[in-house]
């Protein structure tokens, strides 16, 4: 009887600086790499293939997660903060589950839900450009349900189509300032998100009108434009059937929470520290 078993992971991750996207790639540090390397020297795995290594999703450059997905075979009984020490703050395990050995990360996950937090305040959005979140509002309701998002997507020979089904997208704004999106889907297109959030933007900017964004949704015509910064993009979580049951670790989740509150601190010194920087008070 082999004494392998399968198991789960949820992990956390900062895109920001550090990693060129979260797949593997021969040239360039990525999210993957830094987990592989942490796992082997915790002796988890020897190599990424023959302990059937697989994540969830993937993401590019600048892309953060807070509830990212892998698995893989393993002799050994997880211990989140053993990995953890090997990692850097800026990613982290926080939860795993044991799984059956047919169980696949990618395939056997239902819905995948991303948050995209748009870079200008929403005061500063409405006062350039007198905003309208109501035709936004009317768009994202367009947008659900199975269409075909090639206009949508970056071009990636690697799909057999580019027809996919939206669940929800919704936005919410928080503090009177903060605008975020919500996708949800069981799987989106390469850069599905990010592209969106630009047509929704210029939408509510009055830079095209409802007409022209409902033509993007014809394929009849590729439409070649640049999406999104990826800096506001988030996988936020993974959904899989309910007899699949992550058990948290308290001193992972701790960590995590120690890391997220470091930052927000460090990030709100910055903001105050440039807020002084522009004052036009110059002699």
């Amino acid at each position: 009887m082999s004494r392998f078993k399968k198991y789960l992971f949820k992990y956390y991750y900062i895109g920001y600086e550090k990693f060129y996207g979260s797949q593997r790639q021969k040239e360039y540090s990525t999210i993957e790499d830094t987990i592989i390397r942490a796992l082997k020297s915790k002796n988890y795995l020897d190599n990424a293939k023959s302990s059937e290594f697989q994540s969830a999703s993937r993401t590019d450059r600048f892309v953060s997660a807070k509830s990212a997905t892998f698995s893989l075979k393993t002799e050994k009984t997880p211990i989140l903060m053993e990995i953890n020490s090997i990692f850097p703050k800026e990613i982290g395990i926080w939860a795993y589950c044991e799984v059956s050995n047919a169980f696949n990360a990618r395939y056997d996950a239902i819905q995948r839900h991303y948050k995209y937090i748009v870079s200008y305040p929403l005061h500063y959005l409405q006062k350039k450009n007198k905003f309208d979140l109501g035709i936004i509002k009317t768009a994202c309701k367009h947008l659900q349900g199975t269409h075909d998002f090639q206009n949508f997507s970056k071009r990636d020979k690697s799909y057999k189509d580019t027809i996919r089904t939206l669940d929800s997208i919704q936005f919410q704004i928080i503090d009177d300032s903060l605008l975020i999106f919500d996708f949800k889907s069981q799987g989106f297109l390469r850069q599905q998100i990010r592209r969106t959030v630009k047509k929704l933007l210029e939408l509510g900017k009055g830079e095209i009108s409802y007409q022209e964004f409902k033509n993007l949704l014809d394929p009849s015509e590729f439409i070649s434009y640049q999406p999104a910064t990826p800096f506001g993009l988030i996988l936020w979580d993974i959904k899989y059937p309910q007899d699949i049951i992550f058990k948290l670790d308290p001193k992972s989740v701790k960590r995590m929470k120690k890391y997220f509150l470091e930052m927000k601190f460090d990030f709100w010194l910055k903001s105050k520290l440039f807020r002084v920087l522009e004052q036009d008070n110059f002699s």
